[in-house]
């Protein structure tokens, strides 16, 4: 459902040696595995016999053990459409090969077999196997394996190699690597990938060492990464022999450089880890990138043949997503020095691309300041940099320019901000100018309809425009991405700056952005108003304040919450996820703080406003693009204004 599919990495307890005892083991782990609704189901390098046999390896004993035990394990499947990928060695025309059995349904679909064969410091598998670069043979007849008597009329062909990418129920492929051959600098996951596996799993024996499990995980989360996949590791535990070292059972996912699943334990044995994994970022991805398409075409021959094994008559279980990773803020790190770290890092980008401006045209920055937050947030960029360029801190030109919805509050706040950053404030009141437009449109002051609110917005920035002409300076937006999505905004209002510096940071995060800078301490003189702001309801403040001055315009009471609003953003823009999967992750987050309704409502007017506010970013002001979402029409989002809705229209109405 929605390209979600489960995959279990089952670490049974081994006793070295003992298939017998192996077997029992795994099947243990693949039943209890089966009540999770697994699509995959994969064990260690080396599972049935366990990984340290050493020159057991070479005994007719542990060699028929093995294939009888394999036997077993796969005349189990007979009637799951569960996918197992078993590790055992392979023995084929008098060589031993180090494999990974993947079977489902009474069927063995492939052999994997490791290319890469470590014989340096701990390891010497050279010794007992051979790589998959010297196999005599692509394929071979089940018959010939040993592993189950079958009559010659249902005996089949099996391809065995390196170079197989599994296609099930045309659903979704994968592929398989084993342990070293991801070390490697030519890893045989990267050509795999790229030959269409959206999958790759990795059977692993890695003995654990001193700060090698931090390296293992970059090494996965990197591999995924580049390969835009899902990236399985799957590592024996730590019942395999202690002779010389010890092993981990170090298992996890990644989905194309982010963690979705580590067991904790740093040495461990005998568990199963379970994560849900989301191939409709991963298809996106690789949608979306040219890079990836142009690696693919570059393939040399002798690697563009790769085995697809086809199932077309399976179907695997379905997955709710019970074990997705979906964050409530995707664009706020949930982790308080992660985030931190992160606003650090995006408020310099700010600032960086502010001073580029400022030093190419020699300006002063101009900002209209209100009090909330977006308008902070940029007034904090364009005092940093002054202050990083060297220059005076009264070259900041801070407007504040009071209104009909102007509260006390917000008002004394903007003045003690702009103070405490080291410039005076210029305070334009434009009751008046509005009052005077007004009466020459023949508009009652008294109607607070749109055109009362948009009057306000629009004399604003003429003043910020005029008075940047007066003073040799730039208008600095301060409108944010979420702003832009919906466009909450006045065309040629504060739609209109000649520099945004914060044009791609999402509502959610501008208010973490404010926080973090609160608590770096570069401002220590304006720490109090910056706590004061971050309380005071976000609110264009254009209609008059309550009976007792306080902020009566609340924006999400009109345009929805922002943190829906950004979780919508996030998964139509960045992943291309339509309005059913969208609604369907949402509800699984929000099911604590909105009804199913009330995320549809706003949804509905997200998507809506999406398509017929376009015309605002199409001529959107130039800014720096921090993350991974950016509404620039120059940049991310080449949308045509005049686009038609009409089908994300039905998708919602169907949800219904």
């Amino acid at each position: 459902m929605f390209d979600f599919y489960r995959a279990c990495a089952i670490v049974p307890e081994v006793s070295v040696g003992d298939t017998e005892f192996n077997k029992n083991s795994i099947l243990n782990k693949i039943n209890e595995a089966y009540t999770y609704d697994a699509a995959v189901i994969v064990t260690p390098e080396l599972a049935v016999t366990g990984y340290s046999c050493q020159d057991l390896f070479f005994q007719s004993v542990l060699k028929e053990g093995s294939r009888e035990a394999l036997g077993y394990i796969l005349e189990s499947t007979l009637g799951r459409n569960e996918v197992l990928v078993i590790g055992a060695p392979l023995y084929l025309e008098e060589s031993l090969y180090n494999a990974a059995y993947v079977m489902m349904n009474g069927k063995l679909l492939g052999i994997s077999v490791k290319t890469f064969i470590p014989n340096h410091n701990e390891f010497y598998e050279k010794r007992w196997f051979s790589s998959a670069a010297d196999l005599p043979v692509d394929s071979v007849y089940f018959s010939e394996l040993g592993i189950l008597d079958i009559d010659e009329e249902d005996d089949y062909m099996i391809p065995v190699g390196n170079n197989i990418v599994y296609d099930i129920a045309s659903e979704f492929k994968f592929a398989v690597e084993i342990c070293e051959d991801l070390w490697s600098p030519s890893a045989p996951s990267t050509r795999l990938a790229l030959a269409g596996a959206e999958l790759i799993i990795n059977l692993s024996a890695s003995n654990e060492t001193i700060s090698k499990r931090e390296y293992r995980r970059n090494l996965v989360k990197q591999q995924s990464a580049s390969c835009i996949c899902e990236y399985l590791y799957v590592s024996a535990g730590s019942s395999e022999s202690t002779q010389d070292l010890i092993f981990s059972g170090h298992s996890l996912i990644a989905e194309n450089g982010a963690i979705l699943n580590e067991n904790r334990d740093y040495i461990a044995r005998d568990y199963i880890m379970i994560a849900d994994m989301d191939l409709g970022k991963i298809r996106h991805e690789r949608l979306v990138s040219d890079t990836f398409k142009d690696a693919a075409k570059m393939l040399s021959d002798d690697l563009k043949f790769v085995s697809v094994m086809k199932v077309t008559d399976a179907q695997l279980p379905d997955s709710d997503g019970q074990y997705l990773v979906i964050p409530r803020n995707p664009f706020v790190p949930s982790v308080d020095s992660k985030r931190q770290k992160r606003c650090n890092e995006i408020f310099d980008m700010q600032v960086g691309g502010l001073m580029k401006r400022l030093e190419v045209t020699g300006a002063k920055p101009v900002v209209g300041v209100s009090g909330g937050m977006d308008s902070t947030l940029a007034l904090l960029v364009c005092a940093r940099a002054l202050r990083k360029m060297g220059r005076d801190p009264k070259d900041l030109v801070a407007i504040t320019m009071p209104a009909f919805g102007t509260t006390d509050r917000t008002y004394n706040n903007s003045l003690e901000l702009i103070r405490a950053l080291g410039t005076e404030p210029v305070v334009i009141n434009i009751k008046a100018a509005c009052e005077q437009h007004l009466k020459d449109l023949g508009r009652d002051p008294e109607v607070h309809d749109i055109t009362f609110e948009n009057t306000q917005a629009r004399e604003r920035t003429q003043i910020l425009m005029d008075y940047a002409n007066s003073c040799n300076g730039i208008v600095v937006g301060t409108g944010d991405l979420s702003e832009l999505a919906l466009g909450w905004c006045t065309y040629n209002g504060d739609q209109m700056s000649m520099y945004n510096v914060n044009g791609s940071i999402p509502k959610t995060l501008v208010r973490w952005m404010i926080d973090s800078v609160a608590e770096s301490g570069v401002f220590p003189d304006a720490e109090d108003t910056l706590r004061d702001i971050l309380d005071t309801p976000i609110s264009p403040e254009l209609l008059p304040p309550d009976e007792n001055g306080n902020i009566s315009q609340k924006t999400e009471e009109s345009v929805g919450p922002y943190e829906l609003h950004d979780f919508f953003i996030y998964y139509s823009l960045r992943y291309g996820y339509g309005p059913a999967k969208i609604y369907y992750l949402a509800k699984k987050v929000f099911t604590d703080t909105y009804d199913e309704d009330t995320i549809l409502k706003w949804m509905t007017m997200y998507f809506r406003r999406l398509f017929s506010q376009q015309f605002k970013r199409s001529c959107m002001a130039d800014g720096v693009k921090v993350g991974s979402v950016s509404m620039s029409p120059r940049g991310d989002l080449r949308m045509p204004s005049d686009a038609s809705w009409n089908l994300w229209k039905i998708e919602l109405e169907n949800i219904k």
